[in-house]
């Protein structure tokens, strides 16, 4: 079986205050090409964003100085670079918290290197990815405006700042305008493979995006959700 290629030169900022993690990180991302800044405290980690520009983020939770949640917080602030949350806590509600809080991925402790870094190669191929060629590259649906070609998302005439996951969900299906995307589609196009049972990854960012984007996000009027089957963008 062929290994993955190596992500060279992507700049990934790791902030965990576990020694071994970090090391144990270091040396695996090195290793396979990835330019690796460590941190092990929040305000160190905010510091070195602003410093290095990360490409990815691998982000522990339990900091010694401020809550993981207020880092990502603060990096939401002003990128919308890929975060994915290393965590102790398995509660789901950590889960759905991360990922409402801006979070593209959310792995627990203990976690297995391998599938770590499948899941961060994933984050960059998202963030990186082109779109493909559409004969419509703007979709104007009254409530706000999508660019296909430039990746923009514009509401009244602004800016309307997206992770690449939520930009990943939200083209999926606006290039299915019409139809509807079921859930493990949608989940396997976005994330991955090995996503396909994490439907609760829809919700959040379903309601995320209704917050940005609809009018009324408590009555979607564009983004509608058909009960256990999947997703549908209209006009």
């Amino acid at each position: 079986m062929s290994q993955p290629q190596p992500v060279e030169h992507t700049r990934v900022l790791v902030v965990d205050d576990e020694p071994q993690i970090l090391r144990a990180l270091r040396i695996n991302l090195n290793a396979r090409g990835f330019d690796v800044t460590t941190a092990s405290t929040g305000a160190g980690a905010l510091r070195a964003a602003a410093q290095t520009n990360p490409q990815v983020v691998i982000l522990d939770l339990g900091l010694p100085d401020i809550d993981g949640f207020e880092v990502l917080e603060g990096l939401r602030g002003w990128t919308t670079v890929p975060v994915i949350v290393l965590s102790a806590r398995t509660d789901s509600g950590d889960k759905v918290q991360a990922l409402d809080a801006g979070a593209d991925d959310y792995v627990t402790k203990p976690f297995g290197m391998e599938e770590l870094l499948a899941r961060l190669r994933a984050a960059v191929r998202r963030a990186s990815a082109p779109s493909p060629g559409l004969e419509e590259p703007v979709v104007d649906a009254g409530s706000f405006v999508v660019d296909l070609r430039a990746k923009l998302v514009t509401r009244e005439g602004t800016d309307v700042h997206l992770t690449p996951t939520e930009w990943g969900v939200l083209e999926m299906l606006v290039r299915n305008e019409g139809k509807l995307v079921g859930q493990r589609e949608l989940l396997h196009e976005v994330w991955g493979p090995s996503y396909d049972s994490q439907t609760h990854y829809l919700r959040v960012y379903l309601a995320g995006l209704r917050r940005k984007l609809e009018p009324d996000p408590t009555h979607p009027r564009h983004l509608i959700t058909e009960a256990g089957m999947g997703y549908r963008f209209v006009r």
